[in-house]
């Protein structure tokens, strides 16, 4: 897996030097995306706009770091409140028991 998202930052940072961005700005970039998919959807987004500057590319990388933190804010509300929901059903079990 981390074989994959080292790919995909690579391939972030040659697309980003080929239009005409240093290779600094691409590393950059992939790194504060983190992950093998918004490393993808950047490189889906560059590969549709065509010309964009490099603010546009920084709001966009901020906006797939925004919905990717709502989504992993989104899973821990669900896990928890499912851990939650367990505690009423159940209640708290004694251990001697």
């Amino acid at each position: 897996m981390a074989d994959e998202r080292v790919k995909a930052a690579e391939t972030l940072t040659r697309m980003l030097c080929r239009k005409g961005y240093p290779e600094e700005f691409g590393r950059t970039v992939a790194a504060q995306l983190g992950t093998e998919k918004t490393i993808g959807r950047m490189i889906s987004y560059l590969s549709k706009a065509g010309r964009v500057s490099a603010e546009d590319i920084v709001d966009e990388m901020l906006a797939i770091m925004s919905d990717r933190d709502s989504w992993v804010r989104k899973k821990k509300a669900e896990y928890y409140n499912s851990k939650y929901n367990e505690l009423l059903l159940h209640g708290l079990e004694d251990d001697e028991d």
